[in-house]
């Protein structure tokens, strides 16, 4: 069986999306203690190793696979961006270290693969020097910028010992129904042959996800369900605010901006923060004027980010995590269907 160890670890959405795909997680490391206790009751069996800086990548045990979500805080374009130099995106190099330990006690046998994951600022943080960075360091050599002057949503690097492929994923357009958008870099290196484009590029079916959830939740009747109105319902209209469009047109005055930040019918809800929720109006067809403006609850939540309902709703002894650590923590997070095609292609590709 293939195993896998989760780096910077969160909830465990890789380890999660590795044990869907036939993969054992080996260990963890991370350092939040609600998200912690959470991968605890999840994971009983796997190993927690606390920092990332206190860990010797040549002394944990090898794994297959090593998975990684930097922190984002300094690449973000909503963050301070001082780029990979900042206290917290800096932890990149950590990884790095510890890939590179690992492959050097275990004679480049172990890790297989890697696999980073960040937001889609990381592309042009540092004057797009920063991705540049990134490249380097997985490849041990500079990685010329193309003719472009810009890094693509989608490319590769191929030689010196390894097979990078990366690409940009929304994961509205993973799942069905539809997710929260959520656009991040998924980067895929393999040190041992010439297959991240297989694994990050080759169609796989997208992920059907339940009205209550998935995995863990019950399913709501697929069949024989008429109309709302026919039965004596009523419609729901929901529809999310973008914030920041918002806020530009009530400074600048615009109010066909500003109504227009209000949402279409059919736009995804935004991206999910850990900062701060964002609000979406709600009412029912026949009363629009009976509507409200509300945030998500933590299992909506949930249910944007394609994970089971509950998934971080109790620790390892069965406390409640509060609704700020959750909120939180699925801020931070990996949509999950996203991480299932990349660990489906994974198994497929070395299977």
């Amino acid at each position: 069986m293939l195993t896998l160890g989760s780096l910077f670890d969160g909830i465990s959405v890789f380890p999660l999306a590795a044990r869907l795909n036939g993969i054992e997680p080996v260990w963890a490391s991370e350092i939040m203690k609600a998200p912690v206790s959470v991968t605890k009751r999840h994971f009983p069996g796997m190993l927690h190793l606390g920092d990332i800086t206190r860990l010797n990548g040549g002394k944990v045990p090898p794994v297959d696979i090593i998975t990684f979500g930097s922190p984002c805080q300094n690449l973000s374009r909503i963050g301070d961006r001082q780029g990979l130099g900042g206290v917290k995106s800096s932890l990149f190099f950590q990884a790095i270290r510890i890939i590179k330990e690992m492959r050097d006690a275990t004679g480049n046998i172990f890790p297989t693969i890697a696999v980073w994951e960040n937001v889609m600022g990381s592309l042009v943080s540092g004057n797009r020097a920063d991705y540049g960075a990134v490249l380097a360091a997985f490849t041990g050599r500079a990685v010329p910028m193309p003719a472009s002057g810009r890094w693509a949503n989608a490319g590769m690097v191929r030689g010196a010992g390894i097979d990078l492929a990366w690409r940009l994923m929304d994961a509205q357009y993973w799942a069905s129904p539809r997710l929260a958008r959520r656009q991040r870099i998924f980067l895929v290196a393999d040190f041992r042959g010439r297959r991240a484009a297989e694994i990050l590029f080759k169609p796989r079916t997208v992920q059907h996800i339940t009205v209550a959830g998935g995995k863990g939740g019950n399913p709501a009747a697929q069949g024989n369900r008429g109309p709302f109105i026919e039965t004596g319902g009523r419609i729901p209209q929901v529809r999310p605010f973008q914030m920041y469009r918002m806020r530009a047109a009530a400074v600048k005055q615009n109010h066909a901006q500003f109504i227009g930040s209000f949402g279409r019918e059919g736009d995804p809800y935004t991206t999910i923060l850990s900062s701060r929720a964002a609000p979406f109006a709600f009412w029912y067809e026949d009363d629009q004027a009976g509507g409200c403006i509300r945030c998500l609850t933590e299992r909506e939540t949930e249910r944007l980010m394609g994970l089971p309902d509950g998934w971080t709703e109790f620790g390892v002894t069965g406390e409640r995590i509060s609704p700020t650590q959750r909120q939180r923590a699925l801020g931070n997070s990996i949509a999950l269907p996203c991480a299932c095609y990349i660990m489906a292609g994974i198994r497929e590709t070395i299977d």
